[in-house]
């Protein structure tokens, strides 16, 4: 066989750089950067095996049209951690929760795919589950906080031209799962005590972004 072309078999295809570089800055929606995506899907198995090597998964989901890295479950503590993990305060844990849970809600009974909510429509989702010894004025003025929060984290979207308005990221789906979800009611009760103003002994969080 001819060196020459052993040599540019076995070389990566030219996307790739490309598209690990950018997976690494953040989420990639395909509706932001078609060319992108349309690469990252014909190279999904070239992706997976390069950052596997670096202790990292590709999360990809063609359906709902995102893509993102997770760091793999190490136990032991034997590999540098590329992707930090943010801790949540228990109010946006709440929120996270919710508007999970709004967002399965939503599924089985729309046939949109986009789940838009005004900021009182996220207020009246939040009201619903305080405490009624919670100062509920208090918790709401806060509530804008936390919205910006999660904007920041990518789970909610500004609409441009609309006040107070916001898409809810499909990607919400990947980091709030199915077992999270069963988990609600137990957490629910320690949500409860901590907007009440109640301490929860050896807590500071109740939720982390992987």
């Amino acid at each position: 066989m001819n060196p020459a072309n052993t040599d540019t078999e076995i070389r990566p295809p030219e996307e790739l750089p490309g598209v690990v570089t950018r997976i690494f800055k953040g989420v990639l929606y395909a509706e932001n950067d078609a060319k992108v995506w349309q690469s990252l899907l014909g190279l999904a198995s070239q992706v997976r095996d390069y950052v596997a090597v670096l202790g990292l998964d590709l999360i990809l989901d063609e359906s709902e049209g995102y893509a993102f890295l997770r760091s793999r479950e190490d136990p032991d503590g034997t590999l540098p951690r590329l992707i930090a993990r943010r801790t949540l305060t228990f109010n946006v844990s709440l929120l996270l929760a919710l508007l999970r849970r709004r967002m399965m809600e939503f599924d089985i009974n729309s046939g949109d795919v986009r789940l838009i909510m005004t900021e009182q429509d996220i207020a009246d989702l939040v009201s619903v589950f305080l405490p009624e010894s919670s100062n509920e004025a208090r918790v709401l003025d806060r509530l804008g906080s936390d919205i910006k929060k999660v904007v920041d984290l990518g789970f909610l979207r500004k609409l441009k031209g609309q006040a107070a308005t916001y898409e809810v990221a499909r990607i919400l789906k990947a980091y709030v799962d199915a077992q999270w979800l069963e988990e609600f009611d137990a957490r629910l009760a320690d949500y409860r005590a901590t907007l009440a103003g109640e301490p929860l002994a050896g807590a500071d969080g109740d939720g982390e972004v992987k």
